[in-house]
C-alpha cells in the first residue's frame, strides 16, 4: 500500500489521509494525531518486526494500528474502559469478514422485523411510523439518562439503538460481537446522536429521527472490506495487546516485555473532560452504569482537567521541587485572584497544573521498568492557554521533567501550530523526543 507523506514540518492540518482510512476509521477521535505521524517515527527510530512499541496513552489505537500495519508488535495502555475496547477491537484482525457481514445481516433483519411490529421504520425519510402510530419507545433508566449530556440522542433513534443492542446481546457470536458493537459505537456518535465536535463535544440541532440499522450495517461492510486488504491479512497475526490500566503505573503483565520505543500522545493540560467525549457510547454499551462507575474511571486518568481532581490526589509531590512548574502554577493562581474568579473549578486551575506534570513525572519514572536500554520515545504534546490565558509550554516542561528523571532529551520537533483565539497566538504542537540509556 502506498502512503501519502507530510510535505512540510509545522504545517500539518492533523488530517487523516485517504489511504490511511482502513481500520483507523473504524473509530477515531476528531483530534487524534494522524497515522502518518506514527509512521514517520517508526522510520526515524528504525523499528522492525524484531522490536516492541508501547503507547501508554493509546486512546483508540492510532499507534497500535499503524505498528500492526507495519508488522511491528505493540502494546497499549488505556484507562477509559470503552476506549480500551475500541483500541483492542481495532487490532483484532483475525476474524472472517464474510461471517461478520452474514451475521450482521441476520441481526439487521431481526431488528427490522421487531421495529416493523412496533410500527417503526428504520429510515425516517421513507415512512416515519407505520400507520402513523407511535410505539412505546424504549428508553434508559433515569439513573443512566442522568449520566448523558442532555439531549445527546433523541427518543426515536435511542429506541432503535437499544433494540439493536438488545438483539446483538441476545444473538452474540463471541468472535464477532466486538466488531459489531464497535460499528454501532461509531454510528452512535457520528450519525445517530445529536452530538457534534468542534473540537469539544456538544449538542447540535436535535434530530427527531435518524436511521440506525442502515449506517450500522454499512460500517460492518466497511470493516469487512478493510479486513480483505492484503496488508491487513498479511499482518493479522502480529501481536498487539491493550491493557485497561492507569498510565501512571506499569501493569505487571507488561514487565516480562521490554519496549524498544514509545510513540504516544498524553492528554494536554486543559479543561477537556475526556470521559464526556465517550459518555454516550460508555452508557449505551454498558461501561458506565452509575456515577460511582464514572468516578472510578476518572480516578484512573492523568489529572489534565478540574473535573478529574480529587482531595486524595498526591501526584503534585513529584514536581514540588521543579521551579518552572511551581512558578507557572503560582502565576495562574495569582491571575485568578487578580481577576476575582471564585468558582470551585477556577480555584483548582493551579493545582491541575501541578497534578498534571506530577502525573507525567510519575508515569516517566514507572516507565523505566519496561524500557530496553537505548529505547527511543516520542511524546506528542501541545502548548495550552486554557487557564486564564496563561501560556503553558507543555513540551518544554515535559522535556525538563524527563531530563531530571535521567532521560536524554534528543530533540523537540514541531508537529504543527494552531491559532488560539483566546491569546491571539500560535500555539505549538510538538513531539518531545527522549532516549533511555540506562
Amino acid at each position: 500500500m502506498v502512503y501519502a507523506v507530510q510535505t512540510k514540518a509545522g504545517e500539518e492540518l492533523n488530517r487523516i489521509y485517504e489511504k490511511d482510512l482502513p481500520v483507523h476509521e473504524w473509530y477515531r477521535f476528531v483530534l487524534s494525531y494522524p497515522p502518518h505521524l506514527v509512521r514517520s517515527y517508526i522510520e526515524r527510530f528504525g523499528l522492525t518486526k524484531h522490536h516492541w512499541v508501547l503507547d501508554p496513552f493509546c486512546g483508540t489505537g492510532t499507534t497500535l494500528v499503524e505498528c500492526k500495519k507495519s508488522g511491528i508488535p505493540s502494546a497499549g495502555l488505556e484507562a477509559n474502559p470503552v476506549v480500551q475496547f475500541f483500541a483492542q477491537t481495532k487490532v483484532a484482525w483475525d476474524i472472517d469478514p464474510e461471517k461478520l457481514v452474514k451475521h450482521a445481516k441476520g441481526i439487521a433483519k431481526e431488528v427490522e422485523a421487531e421495529l416493523e411490529k412496533e410500527g417503526v421504520e428504520d429510515d425516517p425519510i421513507f415512512k416515519p411510523f407505520v400507520n402513523g402510530k407511535e410505539t412505546n419507545l424504549k428508553s434508559l433508566d433515569p439513573q443512566l439518562e442522568s449520566l448523558l449530556i442532555k439531549n445527546s440522542i433523541s427518543p426515536k433513534p435511542l429506541h432503535k439503538a437499544l433494540t439493536l443492542i438488545n438483539t446483538l446481546n441476545k444473538n452474540s457470536d463471541e468472535h464477532l460481537i466486538a466488531h459489531e458493537r464497535l460499528a454501532l459505537a461509531k454510528q452512535l456518535v457520528y450519525s445517530i446522536s445529536n452530538l457534534r465536535f468542534g473540537p469539544e463535544v456538544g449538542v447540535g440541532k436535535p434530530k427527531e429521527d435518524a436511521p440506525v440499522i442502515a449506517p450500522w450495517l454499512k460500517g460492518i461492510k466497511d470493516m469487512a472490506n478493510d479486513l480483505c486488504h492484503n496488508q491487513i491479512k498479511r499482518y493479522k497475526g502480529v501481536p498487539s495487546l491493550v491493557k485497561l490500566t492507569d498510565s501512571r503505573s506499569v501493569d505487571p503483565c507488561l514487565e516480562p516485555l521490554m519496549f524498544d520505543a514509545v510513540i504516544t500522545s498524553p492528554p494536554y493540560p486543559n479543561e477537556k473532560d475526556y470521559t464526556r467525549t465517550t459518555r454516550l457510547e460508555s452508557v449505551l454499551l454498558g461501561y458506565i452504569n452509575n456515577r460511582a462507575d464514572l468516578r472510578r474511571q476518572k480516578q484512573k486518568l492523568l489529572r489534565s482537567n478540574t473535573r478529574a481532581v480529587y482531595k486524595a490526589d498526591t501526584d503534585e509531590s513529584w514536581v514540588e521541587d521543579n521551579e518552572r512548574i511551581q512558578e507557572l502554577a503560582d502565576r495562574i493562581e495569582a491571575r485568578r485572584i487578580e481577576l476575582g474568579k471564585t468558582s470551585g473549578f477556577e480555584k483548582l486551575y493551579a493545582r491541575v497544573v501541578r497534578l498534571y506534570f506530577g502525573g507525567m513525572a510519575r508515569h516517566l519514572e514507572e516507565l523505566k521498568r519496561v524500557l530496553a536500554p537505548g529505547a527511543q520515545l516520542a511524546y506528542v504534546v501541545g502548548d495550552q492557554a486554557s487557564f486564564f490565558r496563561i501560556l503553558i509550554r507543555t513540551g518544554e516542561l515535559l522535556a525538563s521533567i524527563a531530563e531530571e528523571l535521567g532521560y536524554e532529551v534528543t530533540d523537540i520537533d514541531l508537529f504543527r501550530t494552531r491559532f488560539s483565539t483566546a491569546t491571539q497566538e500560535h500555539l505549538r504542537e510538538e513531539v518531545v523526543l527522549l532516549r533511555w540509556n540506562s
